[in-house]
């Protein structure tokens, strides 16, 4: 689909860049390409040879490669030609800035941020930046300066505090109204009494007794020192949630364990497989040790097994996010919400990061925060993401040495 929102200019230097230096390829963690980033056929077929030609090996590509490569594309290479590749790569070749690829490349990926909202959500957004506005000079200058010099996520978040703002008006109805004290008391009583305020039972009964289970629209955070099982603990409540059967050792038998709800687990330090283990192990009963050192006693490889097929028919996902900022932690909530209506969300756990310290000096202007500063102002997004997705939320924090005399 055409738009206004594409550079040609900026799509033709990263083609350019790629093919003549395609070890940036390698670099995924810093650049992530997909077939959207470019409109226009031609350059869909140029940069997927020169892409696919680099994951088949080539270090090194050249014009005569790209050639042989298509010609076992009839369609591709037609296209190709009409367009006079050989000669189009010719150019760019000549004229590509490797020193400028950054720019470029990021100038593409904000033309394909606004693309998408223009394209698939029938968004207008010459409000905030419009390439065919030819006549308000000032304005075309204000918006391209602006455009060039905004992060892409400033950009995504600039175009969805419109939304949540437009959401707000006109579908949260959400007033900041005074009640009489006693107005709908009755009605609040007699609601309580057919459905009282129980959530979805975690795991133990003595925390479940404490806080009356996982209550929707809530946030629970718990505190502890290294060492003492924040994250196993989480990971008990989030798979009694999700999982339909867990193995009882006193029984010796699996059991059944109600619903299974979407839950989602966002781990800040553990890789998957860590995490996993562990899942295993509480389902199955087995000490996570002899999973990881293969030193199975009677029985249990048959029940991690067991709790391996649990677990891979159950609705719960896991999210590594090591190095986040607010904007991470509330984007991989929402699209858990979006995604696999998650309900029930485990966040292991909540500590300063480079990111997040560097987002709140931008936005605040404030630096030097105290870690207590920080914990609370995540813990305040936090609350607040439950009670507008109407989720539940448990985190956790680490206490230093001085708990211990405090």
């Amino acid at each position: 689909m055409s738009s206004k929102y594409y550079d040609v200019s900026a799509c033709m230097q990263v083609i350019g860049d790629v093919f003549i230096n395609p070890s940036l390829l390698d670099l995924e963690e810093k650049y992530k390409f997909h077939e959207e980033d470019f409109v226009q056929e031609f350059h869909r077929i140029l940069f997927g040879s020169i892409y696919n030609l680099h994951q088949l090996g080539a270090k090194q590509i050249s014009i005569e490669d790209i050639e042989k490569y298509l010609e076992q594309r009839p369609k591709k290479y037609a296209v190709y030609k009409v367009n006079k590749g050989s000669e189009y790569l010719e150019n760019i070749k000549g004229m590509c800035q490797l020193a400028a690829f950054d720019y470029y490349y990021n100038r593409m990926k904000k033309m394909t941020l606004l693309r998408m909202y223009n394209n698939s959500a029938g968004m207008d957004l010459s409000w905030l930046y419009d390439p065919d506005n030819v006549l308000d000079l000032k304005k075309k200058e204000a918006q391209e300066t602006w455009f060039d010099n905004t992060p892409i996520n400033e950009i995504a978040n600039t175009i969805n505090d419109k939304i949540d703002e437009i959401k707000a008006k006109y579908v949260d109805n959400s007033e900041d109204g005074v009640i009489q004290a006693g107005d709908g008391a009755l009605a609040l009583l007699e609601r309580l009494k057919n459905t009282p305020e129980i959530g979805y039972p975690l795991y133990g009964k003595l925390v479940n007794a404490i806080h009356r289970g996982a209550r929707l629209k809530k946030f629970y955070l718990r505190s502890a020192a290294t060492g003492v099982g924040k994250t196993r603990s989480m990971i008990a409540d989030a798979c009694s949630i999700a999982c339909n059967k867990i193995y009882n050792l006193e029984t010796k038998q699996w059991e059944d364990n109600g619903t299974r709800e979407p839950t989602q687990f966002i781990t800040t330090e553990q890789e998957e497989d860590e995490i996993q283990t562990m899942m295993i192990a509480f389902l199955s009963g087995v000490n996570e040790d002899h999973i990881l050192e293969n030193t199975y006693t009677e029985g249990e490889w048959e029940r991690v097994n067991e709790a391996a097929a649990i677990l891979s028919k159950s609705p719960l996902y896991i999210k590594k996010l090591p190095d986040f900022s607010l904007q991470d932690i509330e984007n991989t909530i929402k699209f858990g919400i979006r995604q696999y209506d998650t309900r029930y969300i485990f966040m292991d756990y909540i500590h300063s990061s480079m990111k997040i310290l560097s987002e709140i000096s931008s936005k605040a202007g404030v630096k030097g925060l105290r870690e207590d500063n920080i914990l609370f102002m995540i813990s305040v997004r936090l609350k607040d993401l439950c009670n507008q997705y109407g989720v539940f939320i448990m985190s956790a924090t680490q206490l230093n040495a001085d708990y211990v005399s405090a």
